[in-house]
């Protein structure tokens, strides 16, 4: 039986967005529960000090996560438009392209974070009662880098082909496997903190290979031949122009993540505990955002392949309507009865840390509608093949962040830290509204007036 693949380039926008949507949301659903669980059973079984270290690196996790999901994103984007003009032996050839590119990429980050580490957590001016941890944690996470790259470099390729239900069922295998490995070892063998890191690593090793074996057994248009893999010089330059601007925009996005982090650690580790737990709960409800972002880069993607502007436009169109609707919904729901979910994360007395859970759920479900903005047209003009100007709209996001942080920083203020991201999805979302209409209105008709699709460098790599 062959796996069937998902052509997004004919019938209704919308019933093609939802459907594609809702197994990633899930998907991303369970991706999140690998470190919510460490989180919650660490904090359950270890103590707050434990909650509070594994809280400390969330931006640190951020950025490898973000760095790793947008670069395999953006190598595989030309995978999309290839499979979307219908050359499959091209397509076989950005696989890879991305392959190799991932693999020699995944070598330096491991290297080079594994190295910063120390200096970074004290940069990050993490409080010394919980160091010891955090840096036990976030060590662990840092050498496992390629078990996260193999994971979503094959998800990335399998979305890029339609299909978005396998990656979910393999994630849901892992997330499940990283729940009970976490018992055993922090529960078990008493491993605390690192041996929630140990059992994240393995989880997501495990479906990496289940995603291997499937592609191996149910794929046969991604098995590769001696000539796959020698991509040419323009499809490798083309990976790398969309890949390596969008790894970069999640690492702006993250450093000012981490001024945020740096401004809260020094309001010590009870509101970090607070905020450790507000920030997961809030994770999991926005994941929505990143699942519809995933689904019109890909929407995106096929159909400049096949040259259809005007359905690019009716893919926007339908992304941001059910966007918005799913905004009011979250909104309701984290600034309602969000801060119950405090009880998942703590053993004593949640009220300790429930005001201030309150507090950051209400500040950022305010704002959810320019979040959807930064999702859709952000991933969606990736999709078209565009790279640096998106990036552009995480250094708006940076500038928000940041100047809100240092200012939470210098009047001790939890507010202004909860204040921060809003700041940048505002910021952000405007940003992107302006460069949408530039790029579907103005250089994409001025550039390709005759198949109207995509950048030049996107153009020469569709012609190689």
């Amino acid at each position: 039986m062959k796996a069937k693949q998902y052509d997004m380039t004919a019938g209704s926008p919308m019933r093609i967005i939802l459907g594609f949507t809702l197994p990633i949301f899930i998907g991303n659903v369970f991706q999140q529960f690998y470190n919510m669980a460490d989180a919650v059973i660490v904090g359950k079984f270890v103590g707050t000090g434990a909650l509070a270290a594994v809280g400390s690196t969330g931006t640190i996790m951020f950025l490898i996560n973000g760095f790793v999901v947008g670069m395999t994103a953006g190598f595989t984007v030309l995978t999309a438009q290839k499979f979307g003009a219908g050359d499959m032996p091209a397509m076989r050839r950005t696989v890879a392209g991305a392959s190799i590119l991932s693999l020699i990429i995944g070598l330096l980050l491991t290297a080079a974070f594994m190295l910063l580490m120390r200096p970074w957590l004290r940069l990050m001016n993490t409080p010394s009662d919980i160091y010891s941890d955090a840096y036990s944690y976030i060590i662990i996470i840092s050498g496992g880098i390629l078990a996260q790259m193999l994971y979503n470099l094959l998800a990335s390729i399998l979305r890029a082909l339609g299909d978005s239900k396998v990656p979910l069922y393999f994630l849901i295998l892992s997330a499940l496997l990283n729940i009970v490995l976490d018992l055993v070892c922090v529960i078990v063998f008493h491993m605390g903190t690192a041996g929630a890191a140990i059992a994240t690593i393995i989880s997501q090793g495990v479906s990496g290979a289940l995603c291997l074996v499937y592609i191996w057994k149910k794929v046969p248009m991604l098995h590769m031949a001696r000539d796959d893999w020698h991509p040419s010089g323009i499809i490798l330059k083309a990976q790398l122009g969309i890949g390596i601007p969008m790894a970069l925009q999640y690492s702006i996005t993250a450093v000012g993540t981490m001024m945020v982090q740096s401004s809260l650690n020094i309001l010590g580790s009870t509101l970090v505990a607070a905020f450790t737990a507000a920030s997961k709960i809030e994770q999991v409800v926005t994941q929505a955002y990143v699942a519809l972002g995933t689904t019109i880069a890909t929407f995106s993607a096929q159909n400049i392949g096949a040259g259809n502007v005007a359905r690019i436009r009716q893919g926007f169109r339908a992304s941001t309507i059910i966007g918005i609707i799913y905004a009011f919904a979250a909104a309701a729901l984290v600034m309602t009865v969000g801060k119950y979910m405090s009880y998942l994360f703590v053993s004593g007395d949640a009220a300790l840390i429930m005001d201030s859970v309150d507090i950051y759920l209400k500040c950022v479900g305010t704002f959810f509608i320019p979040l959807t903005i930064v999702n859709v047209y952000r991933n969606g003009i990736q999709g078209l093949g565009y790279g640096l100007l998106p990036m552009m709209a995480g250094v708006a996001e940076l500038i928000g962040r940041g100047a809100v942080a240092v200012i939470a920083a210098q009047q001790r203020s939890y507010l202004g830290v909860c204040l921060a991201s809003p700041a940048a999805w505002i910021l952000a979302s405007a940003l992107l509204l302006a460069m949408y209409y530039y790029i579907v209105k103005i250089d994409l008709k001025k550039i390709f007036p005759e198949k109207k699709a995509g950048n030049t460098m996107v153009k020469e790599a569709l012609q190689g």
